[in-house]
């Protein structure tokens, strides 16, 4: 499953830095699947939709960092556990539970947005 950060986040940004495919952002910064990744072209998110990967998506969340969950792979095949939520110093990086993915998945995904 991918990770979530929760209503409780300070807003403290330890959790950024973190992230081996920059997946997280700041409250209302748009994102893209370029940032922090080796995709060109389009990709395809999990929901089936082609996106240009150098187009701006919008905020996930607006008052408080987010994670983009296509882009969330809770570091498998780059660290043992999600380092998001080993440096967050509130817990408020959790695993979504409406998001299970297998371990398989998340390292395809891996492979996907660095090829």
């Amino acid at each position: 499953m991918a990770i979530i950060i929760t209503d409780e986040c300070i807003n403290c940004g330890a959790c950024e830095p973190e992230c081996p495919n920059n997946a997280i952002y700041e409250g209302g910064i748009e994102w893209t699947v370029k940032e922090g990744t080796n995709v060109k072209g389009f990709y395809t998110l999990e929901d089936g939709s082609s996106i240009d990967v150098n187009a701006k998506q919008r905020p996930v969340m607006d008052d408080y960092y987010f994670i983009v969950p296509d882009k969330c792979t809770e570091c498998e095949g780059f660290h043992e556990e999600p380092q998001c939520a080993a440096v967050c110093p509130v817990d408020c990086c959790v695993p979504d539970p409406d998001r299970v993915e297998t371990k398989d998945v998340l390292l395809a995904r891996k492979d996907r947005l660095h090829v």
